[in-house]
């Protein structure tokens, strides 16, 4: 017994998998990093500033990037930056200028779910004890939010991060059909069209091994933003 053998089949599904899983990741973890990166002060400002007409806006905003499907929302990047001012492609893979339109895409929903949750884990932090003894002692506002109220209001958001990232990795079909990007998304949905139960299952592998290494990485993150977390254990 020389151990298992490899069918051309499997061959060619390992080659589809190292190809189309680098273009998803690149795509994902853009969409993921866009959705930190805007949704958390968005959240934060709406909850700092509840009540007004910058919270009604932002709440807005929130409302219609979960409720906007991707396919809507992808066809009216491509025709406004790709057909109308011509600043972008539009479609394909292979150059930088090909990413943002993407990953802008595909964060939309992310950023309002983000968003969402930090506000409502923000309201409650802006009401503990620590953060009106802060305010107290005299500690700027502007600190007090950001560097102390911030950090237990980001939990919340960093375990959706955890399924978030392993989602938006594997690729998004929908983003990638209308932009034509060859990612994982496309592949999985043809190989069930197609009844290519290798590519199948090794597609599902790939989404499990992902979603345990990101829920792993958010318990270690826990322990660094909030030290309470390792005191309890």
């Amino acid at each position: 017994d020389f151990g298992p053998t490899f069918t051309y089949a499997d061959w060619n599904c390992n080659q589809i998998i190292a190809s189309a899983l680098p273009v998803s990741a690149t795509i994902g973890l853009s969409a993921i990093s866009l959705a930190v990166l805007i949704g958390v002060p968005v959240g934060v400002i709406s909850a700092v500033r509840r009540g007004g007409w910058l919270d009604a806006g932002l709440l807005a905003f929130v409302l219609i990037g979960i409720s906007v499907p991707t396919f809507v929302a992808g066809a009216a990047l491509l025709i406004v930056f790709g057909v109308v001012l011509k600043v972008a492609p539009v479609g394909g893979w292979g150059t930088l200028s090909h990413l943002p339109l993407p990953a802008i895409t595909l964060a939309l929903p992310f950023i309002a779910y983000i968003a969402r949750l930090t506000r409502m884990s923000m309201l409650d932090a802006l009401q503990s004890d620590f953060v009106r003894t802060a305010l107290a002692k005299g500690l700027a506002p502007r600190t007090v939010i950001w560097k102390h109220a911030l950090k237990p209001a980001f939990l919340p958001v960093l375990s959706f991060l955890g399924p978030a990232t392993a989602q938006a990795m594997t690729g998004s079909f929908v983003v990638e059909k209308v932009f034509g990007v060859p990612g994982l998304g496309q592949h999985f949905v043809n190989a069930a069209l197609n009844r290519d139960v290798g590519l199948i299952l090794a597609t599902v592998l790939v989404f499990a091994t992902l979603l345990v290494i990101f829920n792993l990485l958010v318990d270690v993150l826990y322990a660094v933003i909030d030290p309470r977390v390792t005191e309890a254990v």
